[in-house]
């Protein structure tokens, strides 16, 4: 644990590390097409990431400092970059001890779509892998943006489990009792075997780190709040899969005590059998002194029952428990590690539990659809909580809205935390109007609260209500100026009421925010277009795909700018990218027609131009290019019948071109 977080530095990699940055080989991403170079340059570690484009040149290049390691190499070890607004960004590319020590994909990463270098290290993740930041107390309560002090803990430290050690570490300069240390400092061995045990779980008990939720921090608690010895479910409650939907068996990473407190000898011990049991957390026994160890701790229950089994030779005289009752497997998220599985059971699982898997992509016909149970406190959990647990990430939505709206109306909470609970999981079930009266329902508990603030103003400006959308996404942003989807919003509406100068200047401050958030590049690329500032368009959605190359709209946007410009050439292969990327946007496919109609290869026009209007059949700009092309071929038939069509488009330049070109072409 000590060693789990450090500062990234040559000296901090182990030998295979070192060795890997010191090659420099490029690490290829087969899915996402994109490679990854550790790099060292005056001792600082870098990770660069490029493309190849059809020639074998490099495209997209673009370079992160690798700024701390998270892990202790035992398994695996995580890179981290601090951005200039000191928040941590996870490197897409992790260092894993399999195999004598390999690059591969950050959990979460192994996708053709991915973060690349754009996930934020939140501070839920930075609890569990590092000591106490200097933050306020009320810091990582929900929707708070994880920014870090300039100087981080390196390692969990005696806290952790002990509590807060500053009145003991003084009291001990001044000589004070023994009596009065005790007091000053927890010591975990003096607590009851539930808190004992929580001071373990507060970390390595999570039910699932795939979308449930695994655990609901308690409103108003700061994320670095939970102190030794207190009641766990006084500061986050846990959730599972309910029991017959196919997830009991789930092996995962950080589930350590969640896999422990299933087996029979933890449900038999009557609260004997913790953790400490086996281990002691300030000393990690490797080799020969661990298996003896854990072979003890076995032998104390199971002595009589072994030495029985053994003399009638049902049991093997090896005393080596755990490599049979509690066998390495690999984990389910993050699939290139394998760990001790510490539910005891009689006789191993059946199969290879080392055998390669693929990471397991949460798409609609995989992530869990069900109810979510209470699974600690497993009892006398609070109604509201629990009734949120079921919509916050959308797996029980439709029964979990009912029961929600039931506690509301029963408990009348005074927060409007639930009320802003209930109103986005409306908002997801498409009930836009029921949403909007929650969201009013939260502001009257709390009219500052601005996730309410931002959620009502986003669904009246969805409604196109701009006169009171506005002024709500201007409160949302005064109250919280950092916060981009709030930004994103407004710059919108100001678009939608032709005030392009402040969508502009909106635009710009959330990159300013977020410079790597090609959503943002993109969106500010649309609005300089309009506003016919074409070359600084063009430079934002440079830098869009510069930090998500997969973005297909923005590669849309780039082309559509060169074509704008009359720079065809560069546009062509940038919209050919934008349809393989998205091949179910019409508009780029009818844009990629033009391109091609330009070249008069009016095959590949036509193929285009009849897939976007399969896509949607109402699209006039289609009809009147596949016409025009049609025309071009000599197939007057079809170039009439699209014309045709074009000439009913609801928009009248496109109508009316279509009834000129109707009555210019041949009988």
């Amino acid at each position: 644990m000590a060693r789990a977080f450090t500062r990234a530095t040559p000296a901090a990699f182990n030998p295979s590390e070192a060795a890997l940055f010191a090659r420099s080989t490029p690490y290829f991403h087969k899915a996402s097409n994109r490679y990854y170079q550790p790099l060292i340059r005056e001792g600082r570690p870098i990770f660069r990431r490029f493309e190849r484009d059809s020639s074998g040149a490099e495209t997209n290049a673009i370079e992160y400092e690798i700024h701390y390691i998270l892990g202790s190499g035992n398994h695996s070890r995580t890179y981290l970059h601090r951005d200039q607004a000191n928040r941590l960004i996870e490197v897409p590319v992790s260092w894993y001890s399999e195999a004598g020590g390999v690059f591969a994909m950050s959990p979460g990463f192994d996708n053709p779509v991915h973060y690349d270098f754009r996930r934020k290290v939140n501070y839920d993740c930075f609890f569990c892998h590092n000591g106490y930041p200097d933050l306020p107390p009320a810091a990582g309560r929900a929707g708070d943006e994880p920014v870090y002090p300039a100087a981080l803990p390196e390692g969990i430290d005696c806290q952790r489990c002990h509590g807060p050690g500053a009145a003991h570490v003084e009291a001990a300069r001044k000589r004070s009792a023994p009596a009065e240390l005790h007091k000053l400092i927890t010591n975990p061995a003096r607590l009851g075997a539930e808190r004992q045990m929580e001071v373990c779980m507060q970390c390595h008990l999570e039910t699932t780190s795939f979308p449930l939720p695994n655990s609901i921090q308690r409103y108003g608690r700061g994320i670095f709040s939970y102190r030794p010895g207190e009641p766990l479910a006084g500061y986050i409650l846990h959730f599972d899969h309910a029991p017959g939907t196919g997830r009991e068996e789930k092996f995962e990473i950080a589930g350590h005590a969640y896999r422990l407190r299933q087996s029979q000898c933890f449900l038999k011990s009557a609260g004997k059998l913790l953790c400490t049991t086996c281990h002691d957390p300030h000393e990690a026994r490797r080799g020969a002194a661990a298996v003896a160890h854990y072979a003890a701790a076995c032998a104390t229950c199971h002595e009589p029952a072994l030495e029985k089994l053994t003399s009638t030779g049902r049991h093997s005289k090896r005393q080596d428990c755990a490599t049979c009752h509690m066998p390495r497997r690999r984990t389910e998220d993050v699939v290139h590690v394998a760990m001790t599985d510490h539910k005891i059971v009689r006789r191993p699982p059946p199969g290879n539990l080392l055998a390669p898997r693929a990471e397991r992509l949460e798409t609609a016909g995989v992530s869990y659809r069900g109810p979510v149970v209470a699974y600690y406190p497993a009892t006398g959990m609070d109604e509201l909580t629990l009734a949120s647990a079921q919509v916050l990430q959308k797996s029980n939505l439709a029964a979990g809205i009912q029961r929600l709206e039931a506690a509301l109306d029963k408990y009348k909470p005074e927060g409007p935390e639930f009320y802003f609970d209930l109103a986005e999981a409306q908002l997801s079930a498409g009930h836009r109007g029921a949403a909007m009266e929650q969201y009013e329902v939260a502001l009257r508990r709390d009219p500052r609260f601005a996730p309410a603030v931002r959620g009502l103003g986003g669904a009246l400006l969805a409604q196109n209500e701009l006169a009171r959308a506005v002024p709500l996404l201007e409160q949302a942003r005064s109250l919280d100026p950092r916060d981009t989807p709030t930004l994103l919003a407004l710059a919108r509406a100001y678009q939608q009421q032709g005030r392009l100068t402040d969508s502009i200047a909106t635009l710009r401050a959330a990159a300013a925010i977020e410079p790597a958030d090609a959503n943002i590049q993109e969106l500010l690329g649309n609005a300089l277009m309009a506003s016919g500032e074409a070359e600084q368009a063009e430079t934002a959605f440079r830098t869009a795909i510069l930090h998500q190359p997969d973005l297909a709209t923005a590669h849309y946007g780039y082309a559509a700018t060169l074509a704008a410009r009359g720079d065809f050439d560069r546009a062509l292969p940038q919209m050919e990218r934008a349809v393989a990327l998205a091949p179910q946007l019409p508009q780029p496919r009818e844009m990629l027609g033009n391109l091609y109609a330009r070249r008069k290869q009016f095959a590949l026009a036509t193929q285009q131009y009849r897939e976007a209007i399969r896509l949607d059949p109402g699209f006039g700009r289609a009809h009147l290019g596949l016409a025009i092309a049609a025309a071009s071929m000599g197939d007057l038939r079809t170039a009439r019948a699209e014309l045709q069509q074009a000439a009913a488009s609801p928009d009248p330049a496109i109508s009316q071109d279509a009834r000129e070109l109707l009555g210019q072409l041949p009988q």
